[in-house]
């Protein structure tokens, strides 16, 4: 009986793909205070990883996309950071979503893998055969300023920087 599934099971996989991604995340630092609101979209079957908005050490949205402050450093032209796609060229693996996660303060880019696991977002970030996982979180209303417009994801384009 097991083998009967199991066909079924590879073939479900193949046909839909991994679970959705997009949406808007908030990651946390090692204390659990938010850092980043994140939208993560689809764009011309590909998905990128956009910062939306920072948080202060008050744990307020003070830097944001539509008052962009804060500057990325590795990155060429020294851009705001607001605004960047951080992660980028992710492609549907079937399980995972596999691409590329830069760290707009020191210009590095690694390879990285994205999954759903329950209603979290888990982002491994790689490097040859070492990584870290970060825990995402769905953000909610509040999460926002209240005066703040949440972008429509389906109208993003894609702002991936240089390095030096």
């Amino acid at each position: 009986m097991r083998t009967l599934f199991l066909p079924f099971i590879l073939v479900s996989a193949a046909l839909f793909g991994a679970d959705d991604i997009t949406g808007f995340w908030k990651s946390m630092d090692d204390n659990g205070n938010p850092q980043c609101v994140f939208a993560i979209y689809e764009h011309d079957g590909v998905y990128y990883g956009k910062i939306i908005g920072t948080y202060d050490e008050d744990g307020k949205m003070r830097d944001t996309i539509y008052s962009p402050s804060g500057r990325a450093a590795g990155v060429v032209g020294n851009p705001h950071t607001c605004g960047l796609d951080i992660v980028y060229d992710l492609q549907d693996g079937g399980e995972r979503f596999s691409g590329k996660i830069m760290d707009p303060s020191k210009g590095k880019i690694y390879n990285c893998d994205v999954w759903r696991q329950g209603e979290y977002l888990i982002l491994r970030g790689k490097l040859f055969i070492f990584g870290k996982n970060i825990t995402w979180y769905p953000t909610t209303k509040n999460d926002f300023p209240k005066d703040f417009k949440i972008p429509n994801t389906k109208k993003l384009t894609p702002n991936v920087p240089s390095i030096y």
